[in-house]
């Protein structure tokens, strides 16, 4: 039997670095674990924390191709986090000049969410506790 332990990381494609960086760091607000230029591949790696616990792997490379957002495709969907207050979090996304889709509700646990685009427009998505 196979046994899994934990999520271990989560691996994101960017196309703007700098762009990107900013935005899981400080609008996010993630850490930096570590960055790392590799020359040979013409890239970047950051590794990125939350509340200590590293979860998202940032790349950069050149001229990497489109995905599409929407409609939406096979594939890996979305990137959620939890938050516990939505309100909140949207007022705060506002401040950033981002723009949050309407709240919506899970038909299974009554709990609230939204979503946003991030520079690249993988969409985010805010879980209410």
């Amino acid at each position: 039997m196979l046994t899994l332990n934990k999520v271990h990381h989560i691996a994101i494609l960017c196309s703007d670095y700098e762009q990107s960086k900013y935005f899981y760091t400080q609008i996010l607000g993630l850490t930096v674990i570590r960055e790392i230029y590799r020359d040979e591949r013409q890239s970047y790696k950051l590794d990125l924390a939350l509340n200590g616990t590293y979860i998202v792997e940032l790349f950069s490379f050149p001229n990497p191709p489109q995905r599409p957002s929407r409609p939406e495709a096979v594939g890996l969907r979305h990137l959620a986090f939890e938050v516990t207050d939505l309100e909140e979090t949207i007022a705060f996304l506002n401040t950033k000049n981002i723009q949050s889709e309407p709240i919506r509700i899970d038909e299974t646990t009554e709990k609230r969410f939204t979503f946003i685009a991030d520079p690249d427009l993988l969409p985010i998505e805010f879980y209410e506790r």
